[in-house]
């Protein structure tokens, strides 16, 4: 009998631990999670559920989060999907409105305890920029491979192909930021990227504001998400007051001309000199203050993620990726990675004699040497708690690394967000070669393994179970 584990058997399987298919409200993905809007979080079989091989974590938050790992998540939430939506087979009849009544009250009680308007707000920005980050990952590798052809000399008839093929998505991510922001924001997604579409088309470079001559891609990600957002406001208002005889023909002209003008005469000169400082401050913070800055950063990564901070990040490293080409601050991010793989190690080595932690830690730790931690997160470190701290003593070590090199003159870089580890390899760039540039991140990767091992095995274990362990 085969027991070949496939999308389909996965979702399967998944279905009934999260209360069947009439408890499930939504279901989406981001790179490593399935995402479920649950009508009633006590149906869940948590610990069956955690028992499944293909499932790596669980996470609670406004939906319920169950983390598959990247490539896995994308081939079950469809399965799931179809598995959610398909036609149910007759049953004794129950009371889906009161089900359904009781499911809103619970996920609104829960929205009111858990969601501060802080959080909300950031995993809206999530939810623009998370469906790049594909394009973003897949013509970052492109232009790496493409930059280590150039300096080589090699194929140079490719090159130029592979130059337009990396760069193309970049020179209009403006337009699929704007789509984005629109749809999440309740207005017209293809209207949200047409105003956002001014901010790079060539012909912008005829129109001066405040005095200045503007350039095609002024403000960048920036400017195009402010642009939306405008758009999506005007087009609300708009709409809410014509006849609807009129709606087809005025409301979109209307959001478009009136957005347009603003983001035109005033929304690309402010996003631009926004962006240009992001630049320069990420800049003048490495060359000036590289060590400390990441001493910070890769200590206090995981704790960010934790809270759903790190998501504010997001359109820095946009930005920073479209302006310079790669952004400098998610090398010394990954470095948390490595803290939390080296405490890991170090948990796996004192605790001989629990062996459930152990099976867990091994079956996680190849999804962390590739950046994916949230196994090793709350599967490992934050249940015991004092690993989790050590492991951000192993990120603020690594940090500090690459942070040093940086002071020196040697920029690391990724020019894409979403893989950390070892998948951070393919999308480095810096600004002396490639090789120094792996070289660098690699130290980082290693010291941040050594310091959270070390911080681990001499202070993370507790007591008690290091002396079951000595027994």
């Amino acid at each position: 009998m085969s027991t070949e584990t496939t999308p389909r058997t996965t979702a399967a399987a998944l279905l009934p631990l999260v209360g069947g298919p009439g408890n499930v409200t939504s279901v989406a993905h981001c790179m490593t999670r399935l995402r479920l809007g649950l009508r009633d979080r006590s149906l869940v079989r948590e610990d069956a559920l955690r028992a499944l091989p293909a499932v790596l974590g669980v996470v609670e938050d406004d939906t319920y989060q169950i983390v598959l790992g990247p490539g896995t998540v994308a081939r079950v939430a469809p399965e799931l999907e179809r598995l959610v939506t398909a036609p149910a087979t007759p049953a004794t009849p129950t009371t889906a409105d009161d089900l359904r009544a009781k499911g809103e009250e619970l996920k609104t009680a829960r929205r009111r305890r858990n969601a501060t308007p802080v959080k909300l707000a950031l995993r809206r920005v999530a939810n623009i920029f998370v469906p790049l980050i594909p394009a973003l990952i897949g013509c970052g590798i492109i232009a790496g491979l493409n930059g280590l052809l150039v300096n080589l000399a090699w194929l140079p008839a490719i090159t130029p192909a592979l130059t337009a093929i990396a760069s193309g998505f970049m020179a209009l991510i403006a337009v699929f930021v704007g789509h984005n922001t629109a749809k999440e924001f309740g207005g017209t997604p293809i209207l949200g990227g047409a105003v956002a579409a001014i901010v790079v088309y060539a012909g912008i470079a005829e129109v001066t504001a405040f005095g200045v001559t503007l350039s095609p891609g002024q403000g960048g990600v920036l400017g195009a998400l402010a642009a939306a957002l405008l758009a999506t406001y005007v087009e609300k208002r708009v709409r809410g007051r014509v006849p609807d005889a009129l709606d087809v023909l005025l409301t979109p002209t209307v959001t478009v001309l009136v957005a347009g003008l603003v983001t035109v005469y005033g929304l690309m000169y402010a996003a631009g000199e926004v962006s240009a400082a992001i630049g320069t401050a990420a800049d003048w913070l490495l060359v000036h203050t590289g060590a400390f800055a990441g001493l910070l950063l890769g200590g206090l990564f995981l704790p960010l993620v934790m809270l759903g901070l790190h998501q504010a990040l997001i359109p820095i490293h946009t930005t920073l990726i479209e302006q310079q080409g790669y952004t400098v601050l998610l090398p010394l991010l990954a470095m948390a990675g490595a803290g939390q793989v080296g405490a890991a190690l170090a948990v796996y080595v004192r605790l001989r004699h629990d062996r459930s932690l152990r099976t867990t830690i091994r079956s996680a730790l190849p999804a962390g040497l590739l950046g994916v931690g949230e196994p090793l997160i709350y599967g490992v470190s934050l249940p015991l708690g004092r690993p989790f701290v050590t492991a951000c003593a192993g990120g603020a070590a690594g940090g500090a690394f690459v942070g040093f090199f940086s002071m020196l003159g040697d920029k690391v870089g990724s020019t894409a967000i979403g893989p950390s580890g070892w998948a951070l390899f393919p999308l480095l760039q810096g600004n002396h070669g490639p090789a120094l540039t792996a070289a660098v991140y690699g130290g980082g990767l290693l010291t941040g393994y050594v310091v959270g091992f070390t911080a681990t095995y001499f202070f993370g274990v507790p007591v008690c179970d290091s002396a079951v362990d000595e027994n």
